[in-house]
């Protein structure tokens, strides 16, 4: 038995932003809130170690 796993797209109906922390927990299996918090604490000592991965991401994961 094959496990069918989605596709990585940005969330339309989990989303606070872009929708980046919404799509990779539909495609991870995990709370939204756990990468939520990743990105806010790489935000924390200075902005730049988590806002280029988000955008990052932003640009690459297509809308759902």
């Amino acid at each position: 038995m094959t496990a069918k796993r989605n596709a990585l797209r940005r969330s339309r109906r989990d989303r606070v932003v872009a929708g980046v922390c919404g799509g990779l927990s539909e495609f991870f299996g995990i709370s939204a809130f756990w990468f939520r918090l990743a990105f806010l604490i790489a935000l924390v000592p200075g902005g730049i170690p988590g806002l280029v991965p988000y955008i990052v991401l932003w640009i690459v994961i297509p809308k759902e």
